[in-house]
């Protein structure tokens, strides 16, 4: 797909900025263990992105588990509360992040997680998410009434810098299929970081660019300030 020059930008988080979603993977992997339920990735595909409510139905029904959400949510938030305090940002999201903002291109964060899953994953690194320009916690934000896929948190998530951009010039960065249908959905342009257990023909040819990490980003290629060498 042809790339267009854009003046905003936007990151998904968990597993895109932070390296949550193996913790997610290994949380919700322990509280299944007692029901020898295995969490697979086919069915961590599924839920990547949506709101933590809508995830814990999915898994709960495609496991068949004989829990109820509410008591599975609290198993869940205990392991959470012990992995994700130690949580590292991904190779080349703290360069990308700085070398926007020191180029005053406006930068924000849209992501599934709530306020509280926020705090825990953030607390080590503050500095760096003080440099966007504003962050949409999909998880209980009460203005998303529909999470990703749907074109909702990213429209909110345009809306909310200070100079109304329009959605085609907004460039999103996503390792979710859910994510990336969202921002197309939204009409804005969206650069794929896949783990490494997607099957990139997906979206082969159906995003705007597919890399193996934020490291291989061009921000020329999208109108962008270059690195400095």
């Amino acid at each position: 797909m042809a790339n267009k020059n854009v003046s905003h930008v936007i990151f998904d988080m968990d597993g895109l900025l932070l390296d949550t979603e193996r913790l997610y993977t290994e949380a919700i992997q322990n509280v299944c263990d007692p029901f020898n339920k295995k969490y697979t990735w086919e069915l961590k595909q599924k839920v990547m992105g949506k709101k933590e409510s809508e995830s814990v139905k999915i898994i709960i029904e495609e496991l068949n588990l004989p829990i109820p959400d509410k008591q599975f949510l609290e198993e869940v938030h205990q392991q959470y509360n012990i992995l994700f305090p130690a949580v590292e940002l991904l190779p080349g999201a703290d360069k990308l992040v700085r070398h926007l903002h020191k180029h005053n291109i406006p930068i924000a964060v849209v992501t599934g997680s709530d306020t509280a899953s926020f705090e825990l994953k953030s607390q080590n690194h503050k500095a760096f998410f003080s440099l966007f320009h504003h962050l949409v916690l999909t998880g209980d934000d009460p203005e998303v009434r529909h999470g990703k896929p749907a074109p909702d948190p990213y429209l909110i998530g345009a809306r909310r810098f200070d100079d109304g951009v329009e959605p085609s010039k907004v460039l999103v960065f996503e390792d979710a299929v859910n994510g990336v249908e969202s921002a197309h959905a939204a009409g804005m342009q969206c650069i794929w970081v896949p783990h490494r257990e997607h099957d990139r023909a997906i979206l082969e040819g159906k995003t705007e660019l597919i890399l193996n990490s934020l490291v291989e980003f061009k921000p020329e290629e999208f109108g962008l300030p270059a690195f400095e060498s």
